[in-house]
């Protein structure tokens, strides 16, 4: 496969400097803390205050402000999309654009500005997935909005799209290759991993639905 090829160049010709950069810059815009920042540009204080303490957009929806819990919702997004492209326009190889999508995942749930405590990573990665390979990207974000429609319970809507999201790659990895599959599974792995203390509370019937008409 081209893209197989693509790896195997780039491991025997070895990264470019640039290569490297772009991998940083993926983790530091992976890192801004959005959630934070618009909630404390919007005057509702410190996100990790209240609610869960998380900074993404569900944490920021407990401000009151659906606006706001968008914001954040899009901008974790950019993030990932805005990392995933430069890769794609500023290095020959395939493994910069999955290194840069897995270390802007990686940046949202591990910045460095808040001390590697961040948020849990689902907007992001299903933002990186729709910039490597669109369909796939596509369809992990339609098993989420369609779980969080019946449930309203977002936690649960990110860990089934979360655990479904490496089957999804592997069925279109005639069109991507393994890289993708790969790539998948690791973030998957992590942002399930960072969802443990809902899948405690899943189990014990305590996981609250979110109320979207505050």
């Amino acid at each position: 496969m081209e893209e197989q090829i693509a790896i195997t160049n780039a491991a025997e010709s070895g990264f470019m400097t640039g290569d490297y950069l772009l991998v940083v810059l993926a983790y530091l815009l992976g890192s801004i803390p959005f959630g934070l920042v618009v909630s404390q540009i919007a005057g509702k204080g410190d996100i990790r205050k209240i609610g869960s303490g998380n900074i993404g957009a569900t944490n920021v929806l407990r401000t009151g402000s659906k606006k706001l819990a968008f914001l954040t919702l899009l901008l974790d997004a950019l993030k990932g999309v805005i990392a995933v492209i430069l890769a794609k326009i500023f290095s020959e190889f395939h493994l910069v654009v999955l290194l840069c999508a897995i270390f802007s995942v990686l940046g949202h749930i591990f910045p460095v500005w808040l001390k590697f405590k961040g948020g849990k990573g689902v907007a992001t990665t299903i933002a990186v997935l729709v910039s490597l390979f669109p369909l796939a990207g596509i369809t992990v974000a339609a098993i989420w909005l369609i779980v969080f429609y019946f449930t309203r319970v977002s936690s649960l809507s990110a860990i089934l799209s979360m655990t479904s999201a490496p089957v999804v790659a592997f069925f279109f990895v005639e069109q991507t290759g393994f890289g993708l599959v790969y790539t998948t599974l690791f973030l998957s792995i992590i942002v399930v991993i960072r969802h443990s203390s809902n899948i405690r509370r899943l189990v014990v019937g305590q996981e609250k639905p979110m109320n979207w008409k505050k």
